[in-house]
């Protein structure tokens, strides 16, 4: 039975797959038809383009004679090893597969082979506090390489293809894989947009798929109405730096413009955010005003009170590709990211290093003005599909695949269906679900439709009407922001405000179920969390009252002389009765670096909670086979609550996830 049972999800599995959205190739930043558009404006010396190929091909790293300056086994940032190296390489394998795809010459498809080849090889880490950074930025110019030389019928041998997307995969993908919840947002717009294009190249619609549901809805200051703030298009940098502020948009653009390439509509997504966001930009490093909020970003650390004048006016290489697709492709008006544009033109390199593609110019001038996009072909799936358990029911919205009419959402109460229809002709991507019962969990697809036909289904998204019974979830205590919980089957996610366990009134969100004298809570840690004066575990409590009696395991960011490495540790504490105080019964700090990495809870780990009439033993794990006893201390009550906890540790709300959660 048990090998049935694993067949039948097998082939699950192969048969979702072969109907899942296929991606398009070429299509990172670079489209079939948008290189062949820049081989015949270069051969034509067609205006602007050509000039901007003439800005191109003077660079040194476009030459099919440039050295290869690496490879090495290590490259790192902060302690830089090898970032100047590794950048300049990627640039030159970047440039020299535009270069193919432009002049036919073999010589520089052999160059942007020799480089990818040599680094996917020989690269084995990636290091230091900032090596998010490291592998977000050059690596982005290396996949696009990839992707370039792949589908252009280069002459790449096929084990390379294959040593190249495992490298991408197993070496740089782990780097970035949770994005960077935990800095400035352009760390986040970094990881993603290179997420997005090792996605693209190894056919991953999984990984995909989570790159759009962090960029619409992720909790780190890169997710887009994170970073565009508010409708002004204020950025959550402007307060620090314009340099920053181009740096994020920028990249977060770049996303977008891999999405359109695979028929996704992420430049529009909350009412074109992003191009308010270039606008705001562009207005105000052109010398003009606009108007700032005083701002606390998401991770607590970045308090801003008036905008930054430092790095106002040099413009980055970054507003030709928002300018064309805003105003040229989609007809819609960027009167001062076009000025910034023209101000710029022909758009010079990325820098510093390999911060960004440049040469908007060259690469993103559209030349056969407004492109229609309404009923040309069958429409992409929907993707990054957000399913939010509210009061009115189940919310779901996704990004718009181009060209989409209408949608037709699907539901299951089980993975893999049988799906029925719940709504058809939603001309909106979005959809509020009403029809649910509460405590159940549901399974989601949707399709879009036009002229043409209909798209392909979405990926499967779950979530529960709320928390399966007997969990409940409530605010412990005074909190700023009101929590909630979700669960989607796998994973508990708290959004919580509020300081944590103190001593003799707590105040925090908590998700928990009856407790009575013989109950047993583990959990395992999701990475990763965005304030760095977060806490979370687990509470036994005697009741909701902030000064009740309880005994919590938590994780605790200790203070140190620098804020952005707090001493992460285990705290395991009671309070014996109602409105006593608080006292710690012991500490484990040290927390091992597969959970903790330069002061920021960047790993799994497991915390459990185990009640034996009014004993309760804590036990604390790296890996969740091997559990470690944390203390040992008795409660004065038989009956109350037992369940996870997060505090955000400061006026912003915060994101904590669990999954493995088991209790008995």
């Amino acid at each position: 039975m048990i090998k049935k049972i694993k067949l039948a999800v097998l082939f699950l599995s192969f048969a979702l797959m072969a109907k899942a959205q296929p991606f398009i190739h070429p299509g990172i930043l670079h489209s079939r038809d948008e290189l062949e558009r820049m081989k015949k404006a270069v051969a034509a010396r067609e205006e602007p383009i050509y000039s901007g190929y003439e800005v191109f091909i003077q660079n040194p790293v476009s030459q099919s004679t440039y050295k290869m300056q690496g490879p090495m086994t290590t490259v790192g940032r902060n302690p830089t090893v090898g970032q100047g190296v590794y950048d300049t390489d990627a640039n030159a394998a970047h440039q020299n597969a535009v270069m193919w795809a432009i002049s036919g010459d073999k010589a520089y498809a052999d160059k942007a082979i020799e480089i990818l080849n040599a680094w996917s090889s020989k690269l084995r880490s990636v290091t230091g506090k900032d090596a998010v950074l490291m592998a977000g930025l050059g690596p982005f110019k290396m996949v696009n390489a990839a992707e370039i030389i792949r589908y252009t019928n280069a002459g790449w041998k096929e084990a390379d293809i294959r040593q190249t997307e495992r490298h991408f995969k197993e070496v740089i993908y782990p780097v970035i894989k949770n994005y960077a919840p935990f800095a400035n947002g352009n760390w986040d717009a970094a990881a993603m947009k290179t997420v997005m294009a090792i996605a693209v190249f190894c056919n991953d619609r999984p990984m995909f798929n989570d790159v759009l549901k962090y960029y619409t809805n992720g909790h780190g200051n890169g997710a887009l109405r994170h970073y565009v703030i508010n409708e002004e298009g204020q950025i959550q940098e402007s307060g620090r730096d314009q340099g920053h502020t181009q740096l994020g948009i920028g990249m977060l653009a770049e996303c977008s413009e891999i999405a359109w390439h695979q028929g996704l509509n992420l430049y529009g997504y909350a009412d074109n955010r992003l191009l308010k966001g270039f606008e705001y930009v562009a207005k105000f490093n052109l010398g003009k005003e606009v108007p700032f909020v005083e701002t606390l970003d998401h991770t607590g650390k970045y308090h801003h009170l008036t905008i930054a004048r430092q790095d106002r006016g040099p413009f980055r290489a970054v507003y030709e590709q928002v300018y064309n697709h805003y105003v040229k492709r989609v007809g819609l008006q960027a009167r001062f990211t076009q000025q910034a544009a023209e101000k710029v033109r022909p758009e010079g390199p990325g820098k510093p290093g390999a911060d960004h593609p440049g040469y908007g110019t060259l690469f993103f001038t559209q030349t056969t003005g407004l492109e229609s996009v309404h009923g040309k072909t069958v429409p992409a799936a929907p993707a990054g599909i957000i399913a939010d358990a509210k009061p009115s029911g189940i919310e779901l919205c996704w990004v718009e695949p181009v060209g989409a009419v209408s949608y037709t959402v699907k539901r299951a109460e089980k993975p893999g269906g049988p799906y029925r229809i719940v709504a058809q002709n939603n001309t909106a991507a979005k959809y509020t679900d009403t029809s649910t019962r509460p405590g159940k969990l549901y399974y989601y697809q949707i399709t879009a439709s036009n002229e043409q036909g209909e798209s392909k289904n979405s990926e499967e998204a779950a979530v529960s009407a709320g928390l399966p019974l007997p969990w409940k979830q409530t605010d412990i205590g005074t909190v700023l922001q009101p929590g909630f919980t979700q669960f989607n089957g796998k994973e508990f996610m708290l959004n919580a405000s509020g300081m944590g366990i103190d001593s003799l009134a707590d105040s925090f969100h908590y998700a928990a179920v009856p407790f009575n004298g013989k109950s047993e809570i583990s959990f395992r840690y999701v990475p990763q969390l965005s304030s760095q004066f977060s806490s979370f575990g687990i509470a036994v409590r005697a009741g909701t009252a902030a000064n009740a009696a309880q005994v919590s395991l938590s994780i605790f960011p200790g203070k140190t002389d620098q804020v952005e490495l707090p001493e992460w540790q285990v705290r395991f504490s009671s309070r014996i009765k109602p409105g006593t105080a608080n006292q710690v019964i012991n500490t484990i700090k040290d927390l091992p670096e597969t959970a903790v990495t330069y002061g920021r809870m960047t790993g799994y780990y497991w915390l459990r909670l185990k009640c034996e009439g009014k004993k309760v033993k804590a036990f604390v794990s790296a890996d969740g086979k091997e559990w470690t006893e944390a203390g040992i201390t008795e409660i004065t009550f038989s009956k109350g609550l037992i369940g996870l906890f997060a505090a955000s540790g400061m006026p912003n709300s915060t994101v904590i996830k669990f999954d493995n959660v088991l209790g008995k």
